[in-house]
């Protein structure tokens, strides 16, 4: 019996990045699934919920799910319609080929206001006479039936003939019921599982519940087998001939690498929020880092050496990333050349002395003063004699 399991229902969330509490569609078809359980409590925001090619016998465990939209239970073991009144939201019903005999439960959905479209295709049910004025009379809230759109005259056919179709109705669910049973008994004397695989496969079987989960056992166990007999997958290769490591993504992580820093790298690999640190292994290395999640394996080369004792790996308690900083070896710090003070010889602090030191004297002598104006005009008075020639320049 396969159960409904946390691992299974994260599996199957990969595109809400492995969160269950907020998801709002889900997809658990074709997983052999017996019993619906769980998500009554873990997913209370589910629109849309797969269940088809299921095992499940009964419709249960679903009165939470109060936005619960669209629900498709075909090709499973179901034989009542039960337990989807609380399912407020609920738009589309696909109950496609499975064993409903008791038509009377379908008025189990007469609170399901909102409900547009039911498929019952396939069902014992279908072959009763007045079924399809039957359905329509107790749910007008329908717009189609079996994917046949329901006209405002058939309803109003339905109603005038209810009664008379409910009387139909009784009589054909009773003769299933009976026939039920009989195949019940008939099935439990043949008793399938005593017959070899070969023998199973050839003989006849009836078209029921206990066939489907017979068929069901009997092929998984033909898989395990088929799965044991298989050669081993090869491994990926993480290091070339000449022994270089190699990029390998076998985990399909996103990440991002930022080598923008001169100082350093920086690998945020976006590994799930609910992932177990235990679950990841991280192998640093000076030209590459490989992490292993899950046994699976995400490897990356870095175009210059990193110095690993000084590396950290740390993630984030909001997102679950992981994020590496590694500083890089060929790093080198700019620095500023101090030039050394040069020390002044002897002959330059005495000239740097005859410039700068200036003679103090208190009083000035303006005796003089009369004296040079007096040579200044004896000068200008040789040279505007008109008996000495000008100069002439050569």
């Amino acid at each position: 019996m396969v159960r409904i399991t946390e691992e299974l229902v994260r599996k199957r969330s990969e595109h809400n990045e492995g969160i269950i509490g907020t998801l709002e569609e889900l997809s658990l078809h074709q997983e052999d699934i017996e019993k619906i359980e769980h998500l009554n409590n873990w997913c209370k925001d589910l629109q849309i919920l797969y269940l088809q090619a299921n095992l499940i016998s009964k419709i249960e465990n679903l009165n939470k799910l109060k936005r619960l939209q669209y629900l498709n239970l075909a090709v499973n073991n179901i034989e009542v319609i039960e337990n989807l009144e609380r399912c407020e939201s609920l738009e589309k019903l696909d109950l496609t080929l499975n064993f409903i005999g008791d038509l009377e439960s379908v008025a189990s959905l007469k609170n399901n206001i909102h409900l547009k479209d039911l498929y019952l295709t396939g069902n014992p049910c279908c072959e009763f006479e007045g079924y399809r004025d039957y359905v329509i009379a107790q749910l007008p809230q329908l717009q189609s039936l079996d994917v046949v759109e329901i006209k405002r005259s058939d309803k109003l056919k339905a109603r005038q003939q209810f009664k008379e179709a409910e009387q139909k109705i009784k009589r054909c669910q009773e003769e299933y019921r009976l026939q039920r049973e009989e195949q019940k008994q008939r099935v439990s004397r043949k008793n399938p599982s005593d017959l070899s695989d070969d023998d199973f496969w050839k003989s006849t079987s009836e078209n029921c519940p206990e066939t489907r989960i017979e068929i069901a056992r009997r092929s998984t166990k033909s898989k395990n087998v088929d799965a044991k007999e298989e050669k081993p997958k090869r491994s990926v290769s993480l290091f070339n001939k000449d022994g270089r490591p190699l990029n390998v993504n076998q985990a399909k992580l996103r990440f991002t690498f930022n080598d923008e820093d001169p100082k350093q790298y920086v690998l945020d690999v976006a590994v799930y929020k609910f992932l177990d640190t235990n679950l990841i292994d991280v192998d640093l290395q000076p030209i590459f880092v490989k992490l292993t999640v899950k046994g699976k394996v995400f490897q990356m080369v870095f175009p210059e050496e990193i110095y690993v004792e000084k590396s950290t790996a740390q993630r984030s308690q909001t997102t679950g990333h992981l994020v590496l900083k590694m500083p890089r070896v060929n790093y080198k710090p700019k620095t500023h050349r101090i030039l050394p003070k040069k020390e002044s010889t002897t002959e330059e602090k005495k000239t740097k002395r005859e410039y700068l030191e200036v003679e103090k004297k208190e009083d000035m002598d303006f005796s003089k003063i009369v004296e040079n104006s007096n040579k200044v005009k004896e000068v200008y008075s040789i040279y505007s004699n008109p008996e000495i020639p000008p100069l002439e320049y050569a």
